[in-house]
């Protein structure tokens, strides 16, 4: 008489053969663990982010080089030809490209050279628009004092509604352009 095969009429009587293994199995391993030698195993002594470094931020250099870029925007953006002033507004974008790339690179994340960034752009396009104004109305006889208060009183004259739509896309470019090129680095 044979003995009954597993599971047809119940259990085996048979004691359970021994299993082999060509290495012991090794007990409590964690998941995912590779053994020493084998495809996939991390090398001993290899750090992969120990070449890179955290940037250096260098905000009081970004402090200092932002209103010298708004100076060069807002003076560029003024000595324009005159005869293309109607269509400059939208040069507002680069002015504020211009502010946000010294505040974005060298400062980093800070939370406040966003603001500053819309801040000097709306002011570069401000310097930009009192500087063409500057340039018409200008005399050779004229004191500063005089030639301030024609240059404001022509730039007042000349509002329009679409100046506030510029000033509105320097506030925001600036805020935004900052706020990305700091994200890139």
């Amino acid at each position: 008489m044979t003995a009954p095969a597993p599971g047809a009429d119940g259990p085996s009587l048979r004691p359970r053969t021994a299993q082999h293994y060509s290495v012991a199995p090794v007990l409590d391993t964690p998941e995912g663990y590779v053994a020493p030698g084998m495809p996939g195993a991390p090398v001993t002594g290899y750090d992969p982010t120990a070449h890179r470094r955290t940037p250096r931020r260098r905000t009081a250099l970004a402090l200092l080089l932002a209103p010298l870029a708004a100076l060069l925007a807002g003076l560029a953006y003024g000595c324009a030809p005159l005869r293309a002033a109607d269509s400059l507004g939208w040069l507002t974008i680069a002015q504020a490209g211009l502010v946000a790339l010294p505040l974005g690179l060298l400062g980093g994340r800070n939370r406040l050279l966003p603001p500053l960034g819309a801040l000097l752009s709306a002011g570069a396009l401000l310097l930009g628009q009192l500087t063409q104004h500057l340039r018409l109305v200008h005399t050779a006889t004229a004191t500063p004092r005089t030639l301030l208060h024609a240059t404001l009183s022509s730039w007042r004259a000349d509002l329009r509604p679409l100046d506030l739509a510029f000033y509105a896309i320097a506030l925001t470019g600036g805020f935004l352009l900052t706020r990305r090129t700091a994200n890139r680095t």
